[in-house]
């Protein structure tokens, strides 16, 4: 069983990314994209669906130690490859009584880098383990670094490959000092400096060796296609420099100095780890399937990149100094929505792609037995207006910030706007991409006022544009005079979910964040009441008001949104309540991991979090939140 979310770390490098639980374990890996198939997927299955433990070895008779079987050199000559079931290996375990998983005794990042270190302390000594994954331009490696720091410890390394999502098993070969494991296209090579003796043992291959103080034992694993030649040899312990350079140069960009940069710096890294370096695209996170509800069905594939998020996160980059970030992502949407733009999707794949199909993988039992386990998401079929106005927003704070104008940015927001003008009054999918039927949800008309008013901005900062501004001040007077009239629940004094709802949305704490109304307009702070009041779980706030079934058709229930509670921390602070604000946003901040990660929800009753992870959405509602306290966001 894998463990808690938040005992997950990610390292990465700009490509892909896994998850390293705190027992040592690589539960998690998709090479070579975070959109392939995993080749480590314990995390939604156990150890029989792949992992790599390197941690402290336990003493004779527990799991991991030396003892062999008899078909233990097997595994090391080519036994062939399958499923990953019905191979006679036992769920769960190592093959020789595995017993419960070693726990480090701290760990953390290196400063201002995505390179995890993990300390254990046993009976003989100390080590730490280095963990990351170099920045490339060739085959994607794990490296693993283990380095004694006092006595002397016993290690173990267990390595269990399965490919496709955990199903198959490899073939398993020795060439040239390496262990070679072969499955269709896939093909892994590992390596050990100094080289560590290996054996094969229950599909899977394993080693035993010791450190003393000042020695290093340094594991890489590499990728490559598996009709292509071996890639060359990287030495681990110069990637470690380079990584740790690469990453501390890319942080000495930020520009914010406020009370919270190292909260900021993190996330911030953690969004960059979710960049797919080739082509400036952002995932919403590495995973699929963590689910919103344990033993739930809410369980979706999160390796795409949405518009949404993807805008936001710009948004979070631009106005801490990553403009370079910023031009790759606009490049990346003016490739990936290229065409009519009534075509445009809420989601892409990481190179752009359009056909995300959604399909179960019935072999995996899922996180905590919640199934199903789903790769490819049906969403990307939804039509969720505000989308239109992210981009157009997003597209106008990044020239704000200075990144250079071109003719084609400009000319793909007005073919959005025109668009957008024809369609704004139908009812859509909405933010929470609901799988019910459409409605006219607020959220996503504020967002269509929120694209007529920046197209008009834009032509006021630049009368050489080309475009209609008497046309589009119109449709922004249209909207809001529509959302005022049809949006609002004047007995209660809030805006709702959707027209003629009693529903309401904590994305309505929005509106004065992007400045349909200003913060201290009546009706938006009898929104920020209601919602707080209505919407909130020990504090923190849930994305809607429903019985679990009447908004999504779904069974179940949720845990409130972390991206939510930073909402209402902003919107708390424009209406002139720092001090709760600041209250709220501490507190989020007490609910990130020990390496300061976060996933999209927080269970309250269990004090755990759930959903995919790390989360794109609660890391750039920790970065705006911050800003904002820090005087640095203001209503626009």
């Amino acid at each position: 069983m894998a463990q808690r979310i938040e005992d997950y770390a990610m390292i990465g490098d700009l490509q892909t990314a896994a998850l390293v639980g705190r027992d040592g374990s690589i539960d998690w890996l998709c090479l070579p994209r975070y959109d392939s198939g995993a080749c480590f997927a314990a995390l939604l299955g156990d150890r029989d669906n792949g992992h790599w433990t390197i941690a402290p070895a336990p003493v004779d008779g527990e799991h991991g130690a030396r003892a062999r079987d008899g078909r233990a050199d097997a595994h090391d000559d080519g036994e062939h490859g399958g499923s990953a079931r019905g191979r006679g290996e036992p769920r769960g375990g190592d093959g020789a009584g595995e017993g419960e998983r070693a726990r480090c005794t701290r760990r953390s990042y290196l400063p201002d880098t995505l390179i995890l270190e993990t300390i254990w302390e046993t009976t003989t000594g100390s080590v730490r383990v280095l963990d990351f994954m170099p920045q490339r331009d060739r085959a994607p490696d794990v490296v693993r670094i283990v380095e004694g720091m006092s006595g002397r410890v016993e290690m173990h390394s267990v390595l269990r490959l399965r490919f496709d999502y955990g199903h198959v098993v490899p073939w398993m070969r020795r060439c040239d000092g390496h262990r070679v494991a072969v499955a269709g296209p896939d093909s892994v090579w590992l390596r050990s400096e100094p080289e560590v003796p290996t054996y094969g043992q229950d599909f899977s291959t394993r080693s035993e060796f010791s450190v003393a103080a000042g020695e290093r034992v340094a594991f890489v694993l590499t990728w490559h296609p598996s009709h292509e030649q071996r890639p060359e040899l990287i030495d681990p312990y110069e990637a470690l420099e380079h990584s740790r350079e690469d990453w501390c140069a890319w942080t000495s960009q930020c520009t914010y100095e406020g009370p919270y940069r190292e909260a900021v710096v993190r996330s911030l890294i953690t969004l960059k780890g979710l960049t797919y370096a080739p082509t400036g695209g952002i995932v919403a996170a590495p995973t699929t399937s963590l689910p919103e509800e344990i033993g739930g069905v809410r369980n979706w594939d999160y390796r795409y990149c949405w518009l949404r998020d993807s805008t936001l996160a710009l948004g979070a980059l631009v106005r801490t100094g990553f403009t370079e970030e910023a031009a790759a992502w606009r490049d990346w949407l003016l490739r990936a929505v290229a065409g009519d733009p009534a075509d445009l999707q809420i989601m892409y794949g990481i190179s752009g792609e359009r056909r995300l199909a959604e399909t179960e993988l019935g072999w995996l039992p899922g996180y905590e037995d919640s199934t199903p386990v789903r790769i490819g998401n049906d969403a990307v079929n939804q039509l969720q207006l505000d989308i239109y106005g992210e981009v157009i927003d997003s597209l106008a704070l990044a020239r704000s910030f200075g990144l250079q104008a071109t003719a084609t940015a400009w000319s793909l927001q007005c073919e959005l706007l025109d668009f957008l003008e024809s369609r704004w009054r139908d009812p859509d999918e909405g933010l929470w991409e609901v799988r019910g039927p459409r409605r006219h949800f607020v959220h996503s008309k504020v967002m269509a006022w929120v694209a007529a008013d920046r197209a008009v901005r834009t032509l006021e900062k630049h009368p050489t544009l080309h475009g209609d501004p008497a046309r589009w001040r119109a449709m922004r007077d249209e909207v809001h005079r529509e959302v005022c009239t049809k949006g609002f629940d004047a007995e209660r004094g809030t805006f709702t979910q959707s027209y003629g709802s009693t529903e309401l949305d904590a994305a309505t704490l929005l509106i004065p964040r992007v400045g349909f109304l200003p913060p201290n307009d009546p009706r938006v702070v009898g929104t920020v009441d209601a919602v707080q009041r209505e919407l909130s779980e020990n504090g923190l706030l849930r994305r809607y008001s429903t019985d679990g079934t009447s908004i999504d058709g779904l069974t179940g229930t949720e845990a409130p949104f972390l991206v939510c509670s930073f909402w209402l921390a902003d919107a708390l602070h424009l209406i002139g309540r720092t001090k709760d604000a600041t209250a709220l946003f501490e507190r989020l901040l007490s609910l990130r991991n020990d390496v300061g990660l976060l996933a999209e929800e927080y269970d309250v009753q269990h004090g755990r979090q759930l959903g995919n992870f790390p989360q794109a959405f609660s890391h750039i509602g920790l970065v705006g939140t911050a800003l904002a306290l820090s005087g640095l966001i203001t209503a626009d």
